[in-house]
């Protein structure tokens, strides 16, 4: 035992087992260098520093090395995405045999997620060639016609005027034998369309209309004036029926005319029973009996590119009282049943105002045809 004094309250060393070294003392791990990112990708983090190691007991376990992390991956650039060729009308050529200009495609890359092709030039069909001249021809002619059209329009103004003032001398120019043909020929004029043929009997002097028209028609006439009207009367060729013919010419103007043949159409008043023109009976003929009491379908136009008003009135030729006139428009109207329907008469009324008139728009016009 040693002669050096111990001190109480300090423990002696703890003994050493003599196999067993003396620890060392652990030096802290310095950082791993980072190393610089890659162009478009993120850094990557620095592992952090390794803590310290504790001073190990006699009895601890050995040293645990550092705690490191793992390193992120570095990201690889995006790889473009194949088309759907179902869904897009693009065509990738790069990989057909053969491809090349002018079908190179495009560049890949990052940025690149399409594949486009350069335009390849459309050949010049022939038919479409022909198809845009023949358009091209087409629409000059529409331009022209629209043209000729409007200078023909300014031109047929006056031409209207002189043909309406022509119209208004027809009563006392034109032939009787134009203005009433001692034949006329209808064409599918009668009931279901079949053909008539009507004769003329009796031509009346020419006359004012005082006498002529029924107090309440004439009163309706009355604002276009009466220059003179002019009457003749027809039979069938078998002399069953009777129908007078009139050609009234007034003295108004295109706009009182225009007006007339508005409230005519309008009023429907060519359709009442008390606005019937009056017959023309000529003595010695088979329209003898042919009154006022004998009327049974008639028929009236009033014209507003001529000064005149044309009307036609049917009737039998044996006299017979009819109590119930119809008129033209209903007379010949399909399922009609009376008694002027079912002879035909409102065909007769008809043929011969639409016949009138055109006789009328002839002599006033050459180019127009008569029907």
């Amino acid at each position: 035992m040693s002669t050096q004094a111990r001190r109480p309250d300090v423990p002696p060393p703890p003994a050493r087992r003599p196999e067993e070294p003396a620890p060392r003392a652990t030096a802290p791990t310095p950082p791993r260098p980072t190393t610089p990112p890659r162009p478009a990708a993120p850094p990557r983090p620095a592992a952090p520093p390794a803590r310290p190691a504790r001073p190990a007991a006699d009895d601890a376990a050995p040293p645990k090395s550092p705690r490191t992390f793992p390193a992120f991956p570095t990201p690889r650039p995006a790889e473009p995405r194949p088309r759907d060729r179902r869904h897009t009308g693009a065509v990738d050529l790069t990989d057909r045999p053969g491809a090349g200009a002018p079908f190179a495609a495009a560049p890949r890359g990052p940025g690149h997620d399409e594949v486009t092709t350069r335009l390849r030039p459309v050949p010049r069909s022939p038919r479409r060639t022909a198809a845009a001249a023949v358009c091209l021809v087409l629409g000059l002619g529409l331009v022209a016609g629209g043209a000729a059209g409007t200078w023909l329009a300014g031109g047929d103004s006056a031409g209207a005027a002189d043909r309406f003032a022509a119209g208004a001398a027809l009563w006392h120019d034109a032939p009787v034998d134009r203005l009433f043909p001692p034949t006329v020929e209808g064409k599918k004029a009668g009931p279901g369309g079949a053909d008539r043929t009507w004769t003329r009997i009796a031509v009346a002097p020419d006359s004012g209309c005082a006498k002529a028209l029924d107090p309440l028609l004439a009163s309706v006439l009355a604002p276009a004036g009466c220059a003179r009207l002019l009457r003749a009367t027809y039979t069938d060729a078998t002399r069953s029926e009777v129908v007078t013919v009139g050609l009234l010419f007034t003295r108004a103007g295109e706009q009182a005319m225009t007006d007339l043949r508005t409230r005519f159409r309008t009023e429907k008043l060519d359709q009442r029973r008390d606005l019937m023109p009056r017959p023309y009976a000529a003595e010695g003929t088979p329209a003898e009996g042919f009154g006022d009491d004998q009327r049974a379908s008639w028929s009236l136009t009033v014209l507003d590119d001529l000064p005149a008003v044309v009307y036609a009135v049917s009737g039998f030729a044996d006299g017979r009282e009819i109590t119930e006139p119809q008129p033209a428009a209903s007379a010949t109207a399909d399922g009609a049943t009376t008694a002027p329907a079912q002879a035909g008469l409102g065909h007769t009324a008809l043929a011969h105002t639409e016949r009138a008139t055109a006789r009328l728009r002839s002599l006033a016009r050459p180019d127009t045809e008569e029907r």
